[in-house]
């Protein structure tokens, strides 16, 4: 963010008490009522990421907060100053607010950016106390709408109170910033990076970074890089759940989640077709291989609603119980049928206009049966695949 404008931000002041405090006092309520104010970028309290620089009361009773913000140029910076105005308006005593504003030295933002990382670089998914559930959402092939329902599972678990975030595997053929609405590129703190969010869903994608038109030409070790970077040296807090969109097929970068994030659950996306069982078992030779969970199978464009209320099969039927069945058998374990979904145009214009059909018509069967396939996958149990567990050997 910038440095403070000559007219700073100010508000009027909580009416005062019967018995106004002193200074000292006062400063402390203060600090107290900051610790409300949540960047929102970060989602945590100004306080406990030492954005409150000073505090100070003078004899008139004005009250003068200097905050410190990350960068220089954020767009938060005008919420953060009337949210931190109204915040310490609140304490008795006071007759006016002040608030301005300066940009972090880079020390200060270096200790911002050790303090989010806990003092270490990692991938906090992968950590013992980690709760997220990961889910990667592929496919045997591309053309099968994968990415939309990637975009709309994660807006309907967001619209379900929970804390979701999407990771776009898919460097050569990134589509998540489009599909959530999303043009600006993550605020950089040191090294640090915030994901945008639209829709309650935080996404990270390569093609944020990427000008328009331009092909992103990265072989295998490049992307692996690229996957590990946005696990790690992205600050997405306290997910519920995490989405991978990957690249169809069994490539690069499969194989990279796979190693990257061991805990990740496969949900493979396929359409009715015939041959789809077929391109499932490649699927499931993957995941038997890197010893992969499968949370289950969604069956998209199932059936075509016309006008009178019929349904034309238009990709035929019965492709996503044949994948199931196929990939059950390549994991020698069960694998459901978690959802069907029609093929609405509904959908792919939402795609297109960048807001998820979950969010701009919830009420439609297709964002039903959405939302369906949602609920199965944050209420199935949790696994233990991939976490690593603290042991201790006692000897006597």
């Amino acid at each position: 963010m910038t440095p403070s404008d000559p007219s700073p931000t100010q508000a009027d002041a909580a009416p005062p008490g019967t018995a106004p405090a002193d200074g000292d006092e006062r400063v402390a309520r203060i600090h107290e009522a900051l610790a409300g104010v949540i960047d929102p970028e970060i989602h945590r309290p100004i306080t406990e990421l030492g954005m409150v620089d000073s505090v100070s009361v003078d004899a008139e009773g004005t009250a003068r907060v200097q905050v410190l913000v990350t960068i220089e140029g954020c767009p938060m910076r005008d919420r953060i100053e009337r949210d931190t105005a109204e915040a310490a308006a609140t304490v008795p005593g006071l007759s006016r607010v002040e608030v301005t504003t300066s940009a972090m030295t880079e020390e200060q933002r270096r200790e911002l950016t050790a303090r989010l990382r806990q003092g270490r670089r990692q991938i906090p998914f992968n950590q013992p106390g980690s709760l997220t559930r990961i889910f990667a959402i592929s496919s045997g092939k591309g053309g099968v709408g994968k990415s939309t329902v990637t975009a709309n599972l994660a807006a309907a678990m967001a619209a379900d109170g929970m804390r979701v975030g999407v990771i776009d595997a898919d460097i050569h053929g990134f589509s998540m910033p489009g599909m959530f609405g999303i043009s600006e590129q993550p605020t950089k703190v040191s090294d640090l990076l915030m994901p945008p969010q639209a829709h309650g869903v935080k996404v990270m994608s390569i093609g944020m970074f990427v000008p328009k038109g331009q092909a992103v030409v990265w072989r295998g070790p490049k992307m692996h890089r690229a996957i590990e970077q946005f696990a790690s040296d992205v600050f997405w807090g306290d997910l519920d759940v995490l989405l991978l969109d990957l690249p169809p097929g069994t490539g690069d970068v499969a194989i990279s989640v796979a190693q990257l994030l061991p805990g990740a659950r496969m949900v493979v996306v396929t359409t009715p077709q015939q041959s789809a069982a077929s391109v499932a078992e490649r699927v499931g030779s993957l995941a038997a291989s890197t010893e992969q969970q499968i949370a289950g199978v969604v069956e998209n464009m199932a059936g075509l609603t016309l006008p009178d209320g019929s349904v034309m099969d238009v990709f035929g039927s019965g492709g996503g119980d044949r994948v199931a069945a196929t990939l059950a058998d390549a994991v020698d374990s069960e694998v459901p049928v978690l959802g069907r979904i029609g093929l609405d145009p509904a959908l792919r214009e939402g795609a297109d206009k960048g807001v998820p059909l979950v969010v701009s018509d919830p009420d439609s069967p297709t964002a039903a049966a959405l939302r369906d396939v949602a609920r199965s996958l944050v209420h199935t149990p949790r696994g233990l695949g991939g976490m690593k567990l603290p042991l201790s050997v006692s000897r006597r």
